[in-house]
């Protein structure tokens, strides 16, 4: 099948998270036979920080503008199996009226952000890469977000059919790997600054160091306000390219997963840090959200803590625990969060398109 995207960007990961799934998912798609044309308007904060310039069967097409590029875009989706949008898309709405309006025998549109959608809309704000009439013309709505949030897509904004579609690991990219002495941590954390993520970093992480000053914890990331509350124990990585943080995260006893506000709330949304750190073996310490246990056993293959004596508890288990549940959420990820594994749920949610119920295609999981 040919599969025409619109999105945001597959070409830089610099400060977003939809070009290392893309990169992982498309690597997928093409091992199975498949054939990606992905459309991405050419800005220049992505232009500076491009970490891909080709892909194996996948046809990159970096635009200027819409005007431009929409012959092209057209005589694509004259041909394609599927045609798909997805939020963040900076011509969003306008590739979304092409696509719905083209033959391409199905038409999708996948929101990779569902609770930020959720959260714009319920607050009154305008959501730029949403289609003003909303999702209805499409075949197909997947979501990055499972559970609650299915159900609120197909109400606010009309969606006919919703399927879960979560993010994945390339164990090719992310598995076990030396560790570096400048990631060494008892403790570590990945993740861009972020104020609805400065609570729980405090509770799990730095008032944690600041009672074991003995333990190392290191965070990467940016934007870092000077007045973070740094402690001679907690070391810090500016900036960490994907092609370092398998070495990150094999660096660390633990690492840490937190939750933006919007996803934790919504649940059913794990990060796709999440399965990285578990496919390079690395145990995960995570807060918790509704859907946790539906990819990862809490206490078996998982640690889960909302409080500081919870974190300092995971701290001190013992190191031959800690390698085993690290073994079975690696062991869980390489059978259940691959990208391999995601293709074929896209493959199969596309199959189900003419069930003759739309409500079949929504799920909790």
């Amino acid at each position: 099948m040919k599969l025409v995207v619109f999105g945001l960007t597959i070409t830089s990961s610099w400060g977003n998270g939809h070009a290392t799934l893309w990169r992982a998912l498309c690597k997928a798609l093409v091992r199975r036979g498949h054939r990606i044309v992905f459309f991405e308007k050419d800005v220049p904060w992505y232009a500076g920080a491009r970490d891909l310039d080709a892909l194996p069967g996948v046809e990159i097409i970096l635009y200027p503008d819409w005007d431009s590029v929409r012959p092209l875009a057209e005589r694509h989706l004259a041909d394609a199996g599927l045609g798909m949008v997805t939020s963040y898309c900076p011509d969003g709405i306008a590739a979304s009226e092409l696509v719905t309006h083209s033959p391409a025998e199905t038409r999708v549109f996948y929101d990779l952000d569902t609770p930020v959608t959720l959260a714009r809309l319920a607050a009154g704000e305008p959501v730029g890469y949403l289609p003003p009439q909303g999702l209805g013309a499409f075949d197909l709505v997947l979501s990055y977000t499972g559970g609650a949030a299915l159900a609120q897509l197909r109400r606010l904004l009309g969606a006919r059919r919703v399927a879960p579609l979560y993010g994945s690991v390339d164990p090719e990219a992310h598995r076990p790997t030396a560790p570096a002495p400048a990631y060494r941590a008892d403790l570590s954390y990945l993740g861009t600054y972020a104020a609805d993520r400065q609570a729980s970093l405090e509770a799990l992480l730095v008032r944690p160091a600041r009672q074991l000053p003995e333990r190392r914890f290191v965070i990467g990331g940016a934007q870092y306000p000077a007045d973070f509350p740094w402690s001679d124990n907690i070391h810090f990585v500016r900036h960490l390219p994907p092609a370092e943080h398998p070495a990150f995260f094999s660096s660390a006893r633990l690492t840490l997963n937190i939750t933006r506000q919007a996803m934790a709330e919504m649940g059913y949304c794990p990060s796709g840090r999440l399965f990285e750190a578990a496919a390079c073996g690395t145990l995960v310490l995570s807060d918790r959200w509704e859907g946790l246990e539906g990819f990862y056993a809490p206490g078996s293959e998982i640690l889960v803590a909302s409080t500081t004596e919870e974190a300092m508890a995971a701290l001190t288990l013992e190191e031959g625990e800690v390698r085993r549940m690290a073994a079975r959420a690696r062991q869980r990820t390489l059978d259940e969060h691959t990208a391999d594994r995601r293709a074929r749920d896209l493959e199969a949610a596309l199959a189900l398109i003419t069930a003759p119920a739309p409500g079949a295609m929504a799920e909790e999981v």
